[in-house]
């Protein structure tokens, strides 16, 4: 069972040192430690505060807010999603939710990512890639997978799991045809299947499964079938609205406890996946560029 600490009264934002935390990690950074492109010549060092919100996943201005001791207290997610777009160890990473007086989460490697698996990640820029816990619930993609997939991190709960919205949300389907959806619901079944033996009793496994079973007749009808099968390798199939039809191989690395999964979507041999990944990737860095 998961165990969090009880918040208090005295669990208050100290929005100076939140401030300060946020400026001198962003400053001991530089563009080539997140897979940014080094650019025009920089006046002060570190990255950018546009820079760090693009990473995150958040407005400029709401991050500018942050450093500058004003706006909004921030949430879970979005402390969540600064941790991991400054690079913060475990140490670091609790030290922030602390200052932003959130109860820091549990200390289990499935909601953290280490620095050095983002840096690996980042390397792969042709190609797009995903980082996700054990129930695909993801935590960091790259560009090209934003493009290539839509934008899902920064979500927590049941909403941020890819299990819980192919089952309940039509719209999560989109990109994937209809004839398609079938072999993809029976593999996210087994899958998870695997996950609730080698995890049974966690809260949030217990809770993914027995709403799937509450909510969704195609989720039952599968899981009473009891198969199961951890998914390392798969074939896609993407209907995307700029470039059409995509054929990716998905390569699933684990790390060795089993609880965060590398998602990397290789284009498929001997189809046209690479020249339309390439477009994609021109048309991704020309929408960055004019947002800085």
């Amino acid at each position: 069972m998961s165990v969090r600490r009880v918040r208090t009264l005295v669990d208050v934002i100290d929005r100076a040192g939140l401030a300060d935390f946020l400026r001198r990690r962003r400053e001991l950074l530089r563009p080539a430690d997140v897979g940014l492109p080094e650019g025009v010549r920089r006046r002060t060092p570190g990255l950018r505060r546009d820079e760090v919100a693009q990473l995150a996943g958040m407005s400029s201005d709401y991050y500018a807010r942050l450093e500058q001791c004003r706006g909004a207290n921030p949430s879970e997610p979005i402390v969540a999603a600064l941790a991991r777009a400054l690079r913060c160890d475990l140490d670091e990473r609790d030290h922030l939710f602390n200052l932003a007086g959130l109860a820091p989460p549990a200390r289990r490697a499935h909601r953290h990512i280490r620095p050095g698996l983002i840096s690996l990640a980042d390397r792969l820029t042709d190609v797009p890639v995903l980082i996700c816990t054990d129930l695909h619930e993801v935590l960091w993609q790259n560009a090209l997978a934003a493009i290539v997939l839509g934008r899902q991190e920064h979500q927590i709960g049941l909403a941020g799991k890819i299990a819980w919205l192919w089952f309940t949300e039509p719209a999560s389907r989109a990109r994937i045809p209809q004839e398609d959806w079938p072999r993809h619901s029976l593999a996210q079944v087994n899958d998870l299947r695997a996950t609730y033996a080698r995890r049974a009793g966690d809260d949030d496994v217990v809770e993914l499964v027995h709403e799937l079973l509450k909510h969704s007749a195609e989720f039952r009808g599968l899981w009473e079938r009891h198969e199961v099968a951890v998914r390392r390798f798969d074939r896609k199939r993407l209907l995307h609205p700029e470039v059409g039809m995509l054929h990716l191989t998905c390569e699933v690395l684990f790390t060795p406890e089993e609880d965060i999964k590398v998602l990397a979507y290789f284009p498929t041999e001997g189809t046209d996946a690479r020249e339309k990944l390439d477009l994609l990737r021109v048309i991704g860095t020309q929408n960055f560029r004019t947002t800085v």
